[in-house]
């Protein structure tokens, strides 16, 4: 394992000029918190021990915060006096190393790599360096990484449109001794004086990986991270037998129809990858438990027998894939003040008092409207949105704590974070 990282966190943030304070790149705020907080978060997961800092602009900024944040956290400051550059900052920085492998990362790129995996393959390839290669589609902000079938890199591509192929991630491993064996100036980039122009000795080989990536550089992947960055967040980690999952119906289950109600289990259309969903979610969650409004019986289009076998086909699919539904709760009532109507709780209660086992600080909601936020926050819930273009301008962002496309999406988030 990679023992040691450094993280470039002196950037100026020009492109974010206007859109965040004045603060080193690192400590752009997102969702809460300093954007470091999350890399952080993800190296000392992946079981990092020690820290190297190296600060440029605003250093104090940083130095601050982790003296305050983190008191007990092995590291250490390297302060350019002047820009140095990225591999100017790497190669004052890597002096303070301890060991002959060193993690890089920069300080506003988060790219989820199984680093233990890297290293190894690091240590098998006796490569000088090794580069995270992040697979992308249709890009042109990032230049192409080529590389061969034995993960040798070839060559660095100038940015230009790209269909499809690897770029690089930003995560770096680097042998300390024989980079600094090499005379550098003190001022120079490690992507275009190092990187590129050493390629051709066959010393770097890529490590191809399809985590999740984020560069917070410029105005819209910083305006996106305020989002995605919450499944940093989510405890994950944490969900064991004793939570409980609850679903909305329409629009997480199933598809919604729009301005009308599924009237009949011919026209109940399960969301993609749902069902392929529930086996997973069933062997994690101790109860998995259905809370639904519907209006439609209230207003007189159809009648609880018409919605007890649109139920019973439901659960009965679900069956058949591998999962489980323990239980459906619904509100047929039209009046919004009703108790059992989300966002009113009335249904939460009445599942605790069938099921005493039910603690909803250990508990899920996902949902996909304003009221199913509202109704997992007034009890408790950790809360997921399936997000939604026609829900979107009524949701208040405080009342979510993870965004998702699908439920599926969130099985494939639970397992990439260990659940």
């Amino acid at each position: 394992m990679i023992r040691e990282v450094i993280i470039l966190a002196g950037g100026l943030g020009t492109r974010l000029k206007g859109t965040v304070p004045d603060v080193p790149k690192c400590m752009a705020p997102v969702a809460g918190h300093p954007f470091l907080f999350y890399i952080l978060q993800y190296l000392q997961h992946q079981g990092v021990e020690r820290y190297i800092f190296s600060l440029g602009h605003k250093h104090e900024v940083v130095q601050a915060y982790l003296k305050t944040e983190y008191p007990t956290m092995d590291y250490t400051c390297v302060v350019e006096e002047q820009p140095l550059q990225t591999g100017g900052a790497i190669q004052l920085a890597i002096r303070e190393a301890e060991d002959d492998h060193v993690l890089i990362v920069n300080g506003d790129t988060m790219f989820s790599v199984d680093l233990k995996a890297m290293a190894e393959a690091h240590r098998s390839s006796g490569a000088e360096c090794t580069l995270a290669l992040k697979p992308m589609r249709a890009f042109d902000r990032y230049g192409a990484v080529e590389s061969g079938s034995d993960n040798l890199i070839l060559s660095f591509r100038e940015k230009e449109f790209v269909a499809q192929g690897d770029i690089n991630g930003g995560v770096y491993i680097l042998d300390k001794n024989s980079f600094l064996a090499r005379n550098w100036p003190t001022v120079f980039s490690f992507e275009s004086d190092y990187l590129t122009q050493c390629v051709a000795e066959k010393r770097f080989f890529g490590f191809r990986q399809d985590g999740y990536f984020i560069d917070i550089g410029v105005p819209e992947d910083y305006t996106r991270a305020q989002q995605e960055c919450k499944q940093f967040l989510f405890p994950f980690s944490s969900i064991d037998a004793r939570w409980t999952l609850f679903l909305d119906r329409d629009g997480v289950i199933n598809e919604n129809k729009d301005d009308s109600y599924v009237f009949n289990p011919g026209e109940f259309v399960f969301k993609k990858g749902l069902l392929e969903a529930m086996p997973f979610l069933t062997s994690v969650f101790q109860r998995i438990i259905v809370v639904t409004n519907q209006r439609g019986i209230g207003r007189g289009l159809m009648t609880i027998e018409d919605l007890d076998k649109i139920h019973a086909y439901m659960i009965e699919e679900v069956v058949q894939a591998g999962g489980k539904i323990d239980a459906v709760y619904y509100c047929t009532a039209v009046n919004d003040d009703h108790p059992d109507r989300k966002p009113n709780p009335g249904m939460g209660r009445r599942a605790m008092e069938d099921f005493p086992e039910i603690d909803f600080r250990r508990a899920v909601m996902i949902g996909d409207k304003a009221s199913d936020m509202a109704w997992g926050r007034a009890l408790g819930t950790k809360t997921v949105l399936i997000s939604s273009e026609r829900y979107k301008a009524t949701i208040e962002e405080s009342n979510v704590d993870l965004f998702c496309k699908s439920v599926a999406e969130f099985v494939d988030l639970m397992k990439s974070h260990g659940s």
